[in-house]
Parts: structure tokens; C-alpha cells; sequence
């Protein structure tokens, strides 16, 4: 029987000190649901997690199905390593970026180089009925690009889920204090991402409940954070119901961006039409608000939804429908817009091979620059294991910002195209190391020119070289 400790005590407990035990226990979680049936596990080959000690054969993990909602707020995943124990792990990262240029010139300027300096870390602690994930990843930087400086970043990201019979309830913490974009920060297998610390145990939030940031241009330090909650009603064994909200601030330290402030409602509803597709609806409002500025955007969107999940091979979310937007100007005037909005996200895996794609459109804060934007935005990944300790991934995401046309508000009715594209060759140097070597290019490109530190122009183009290593321990069992 695992503790029923409040969390305060879990968390002391382990600033207190850890001693590592056993290794982690792949037992199966007890069944929670009683109105649900039991789902089969999948399998999957030598995930990002330690392969076996003599390195002679691969691992098979397995996977316990996700049992997220399609109508939810969480990413789609392949599904959960099973997992008995409690644990804490940690690790570092060290990392030097090679840049031909700074993003906010137009031009070639010459190469500067930042290091990149990072500790990282993960718990996960189990009860009966209830589970919390932390992620954290933090560090300093150091660069001689003159515009970048010196400075620190963390990233942060919490879930505490909760399983009564036929309830279920999520909370979601999401935080970023970047020198930059996140748009392309830190990009790859190998990149400076809380979504690559150690063994996550439950997947995040879509993107679309995140402050977007797909201006390349808007360079200097921002924060931002998205508190979420959902609950989940099971009716019957097949359907039902879901509520969720979210908070989103996003905050720029140097004068010129526009912050802004975004809150989503959300409910939806889903039928399970058989153990591998299900189908939904959902319906979602988004108000947009920009401190200090009379610019406000409201949207209403109602999405059908349409869900496939093979675990440890396939998970495809398609939704779509229209949108009906409110745009206010100024205090006495507004504008209607009318479009569509919806997405999709594409996770497939083999035994040497993984795949990811999402796309999304539809109105979005406006990046910083403007207020609020029509928002298309593609991400694709492939991952491939080369060799016995080599693996490699190529990875592209294109986004486009258009401006609803408010004269003289930011960059109007601009359209901003934002690219990068690149690749990652990573080698396991030791049982809990990995080196790797990675190439990215960032291209934003516009018909009218961009202004950025005072230099306009219609084409910023950087590359990027980054050579990493990164560590971390054998995991603390707690319980």
C-alpha cells in the first residue's frame, strides 16, 4: 500500500536526503476505474531511458495505455511507462551554441557562441488514487553575442492527477523564463527543454492553451506561465464529459513587446466507438486581454473531434469547426471575424523509428508584436535509431502570423513567416550519458519589412551549431 503523506511532507522528505535503492519496479497500477474495462499494454524499444547494462539486445518497456480524454487539454502520448515506485532524478547539461548571427540583424554580423548551463530534474510520487510529476530544467548562459549578454533561464512543469471511480481531476503548472523565443529554443533531442527531462510521467498541455511565441525577431528575456485544471466524468464505460480552463500570462522584460494575458474555458464530450477510435465534441471560448492597452479578442469555437490510439504505436487526434471571433479596437468599436479553427497531432512509432506531426490554426495572442493574429502553425519530427548507441532525429516547424488589421496597432495586418529546420546526431558515451551534435537554421521572412533593435528588414536568417553533453543519475527510489 503506498503512502497517503500529503505532498508538503513528500517534498521535504526529499530535500531531507535520498539514498539511491532499487532500481524502478514495472508493476502493473491497480485498476481505479470500475466502470471501465482493463486495457492491454503495449510495448516499446529502448525509449529515452537507460537500455540494459551489457548492451547486447534491446529492452522492451512496457507501456501502460493513455488515458487521457480526446476532448482534453493534455498532449496526446503513446502511452505511460509503467512505473511501482516513487523516484527522484536529476542531471545536468552543459552546452555551447555556435550562432552566425543575432536574430534581430538582418545581416551577417559574424559568429558568437553562448554556453548554455543546466541542472535538471524529476519526481514523480505515487499514492493509491493520486500521482504528482515535477520537471524542472534551469541554468545560466554566457555569450559573447553583445545583444544576448549573460543571463539564466528556467523551465518548469507540474501535474498532480487525482482518480475517484468514474472522476478524474488533472492540474497543470506550466513556466518559462527564457532569453529568447521559445519557438525553436533549445530544438531537437539533444535541446535545452523541460519536455526532454528525465522519464515524464504524464504528458502537458497542447499547445494551443500556451502563450504563442512564433515571432523569431522579438529577441530579449520573457516569462510566462499556464495554470490549468480539468475534470473528467466517466457516464458510462464508453462516453463522457469534460471540463477544463486554463490562465496564460506572457510578460517581455524590454520595452517595445506587447504582454498579454489569455484564459480558455473549455468542455467537450467524447464516445468511444471502439477500443482503438473515438470520437467527440467540444466546444471552447478564449478571451485575449493586453494589460494597459484597450485591445481586447474574444473567440468561440466548436470543434468535432475524431481519436485513434494503438498503444506503444499510434496516437492521432484530428478536430476542426468554426470560429467566431469578437475584435475590439478601441472602447467604442469592434470588429466581428469569422473562420474556422482546428488541428491535428500524429505520434507513430516502430521498433527503430518515431514519428511526430501536429499542425494548428486559428486565432492566437499574437506572438507579442501584434494584437492577436490568425495563426497557422506545422511541426513535424522524425527520430531514428542508428546503431546500437546512436540515434539520430530531423525535425521542421513553420508558423505564420497574420495581424486582423487594426491601423497603426503593432504590425497591423503584417503576415510574419517564421521557419527553423534542422537535425541531431546523439551517441549513449556512458550508461546515464549522451553526447550530441546538432544543426538548426531560424528564417523569418515577411512582405513588409520587420523592425528589431532597431534594424528593419524583410529576411532574418541565423544557423546554429550545438554541441551538448548531458548526465543523470540512476534514480532515488522514495517508496
Amino acid at each position: 500500500m503506498r503512502s497517503r503523506r500529503p505532498i508538503i511532507l513528500v517534498l521535504l522528505f526529499v530535500v531531507g536526503g535520498l539514498s539511491p535503492q532499487a532500481p524502478l519496479a514495472r508493476a502493473q497500477e491497480p485498476q481505479t476505474d470500475n466502470t471501465a474495462k482493463p486495457k492491454p499494454a503495449g510495448r516499446s524499444y529502448s525509449p529515452n531511458v537507460d537500455d540494459d547494462q551489457n548492451g547486447d539486445q534491446d529492452v522492451i518497456y512496457l507501456l501502460q495505455p493513455d488515458a487521457g480524454p480526446l476532448t482534453g487539454i493534455q498532449t496526446p502520448t503513446l502511452g505511460s511507462l509503467e512505473v511501482g515506485h516513487s523516484y527522484l532524478l536529476t542531471g545536468f547539461q552543459s552546452s555551447n551554441v555556435g550562432r552566425s548571427t543575432a536574430l534581430n540583424q538582418a545581416t551577417a554580423a559574424g559568429w558568437n557562441s553562448t554556453n548554455y548551463l543546466a541542472a535538471t530534474a524529476s519526481l514523480l510520487q505515487l499514492w493509491d488514487t493520486a500521482q504528482l510529476s515535477l520537471n524542472y530544467m534551469g541554468g545560466a548562459y554566457l555569450s559573447s553575442d553583445k545583444d544576448q549578454g549573460n543571463g539564466y533561464f528556467h523551465q518548469f512543469a507540474l501535474s498532480q492527477s487525482f482518480q475517484w471511480n468514474r472522476w478524474r481531476l488533472l492540474l497543470f503548472d506550466q513556466s518559462f523564463y527564457l532569453p529568447e523565443t521559445a519557438f525553436g529554443f533549445g530544438v531537437g533531442i539533444g535541446g535545452l527543454s523541460v519536455d526532454s527531462a528525465l522519464l515524464p510521467s504524464q504528458p502537458g498541455i497542447k499547445s494551443n492553451y500556451l502563450p504563442n511565441q512564433s515571432v523569431l525577431t522579438l529577441t530579449g528575456p520573457r516569462f510566462s506561465n499556464t495554470a490549468a485544471a480539468q475534470t473528467s466524468y466517466a457516464i458510462s464505460p464508453r462516453s463522457s464529459i469534460n471540463f477544463a480552463g486554463s490562465y496564460s500570462v506572457l510578460r517581455f522584460m524590454q520595452a517595445g513587446n506587447i504582454d498579454n494575458d489569455e484564459g480558455n474555458l473549455h468542455v467537450g464530450y467524447e464516445y468511444e466507438i471502439s477500443k482503438k477510435n473515438t470520437i467527440g465534441a467540444l466546444y471552447l471560448f478564449t478571451a485575449y486581454r493586453y494589460p494597459n492597452n484597450p485591445q481586447a479578442l474574444d473567440a468561440h469555437a466548436v470543434q468535432a473531434a475524431f481519436g485513434r490510439k494503438i498503444t506503444g504505436r499510434l496516437a492521432l487526434q484530428l478536430f476542426g469547426g468554426p470560429e467566431v471571433a469578437t475584435f475590439r479596437m478601441h472602447p467604442e468599436s469592434s470588429v466581428r471575424h469569422i473562420g474556422g479553427s482546428g488541428g491535428a497531432t500524429l505520434d507513430y512509432a516502430s521498433e527503430s523509428n518515431n514519428v511526430s506531426l501536429t499542425y494548428s490554426h486559428g486565432l492566437t495572442n499574437g506572438s507579442g508584436i501584434q494584437f492577436g493574429s490568425s495563426n497557422d502553425q506545422i511541426a513535424t519530427q522524425f527520430d531514428r535509431k542508428l546503431l546500437r548507441r546512436w540515434r539520430a532525429s530531423v525535425y521542421f516547424e513553420f508558423a505564420q502570423n497574420r495581424g486582423l488589421g487594426s491601423p497603426g496597432v503593432g504590425q497591423g495586418s503584417q503576415a510574419l513567416n517564421s521557419y527553423y529546420a534542422g537535425g541531431d546526431l546523439v551517441r549513449a558515451v556512458a550508461r546515464n550519458a549522451n553526447l550530441s551534435l546538432g544543426y538548426s537554421a531560424l528564417i523569418q521572412t515577411s512582405k513588409q519589412p520587420v523592425c528589431a533593435a532597431g534594424i528593419c528588414g524583410t529576411l532574418f536568417t541565423q544557423h546554429q551549431v550545438t554541441l551538448q553533453i548531458s548526465w543523470h543519475t540512476r534514480p532515488f527510489v522514495l517508496q
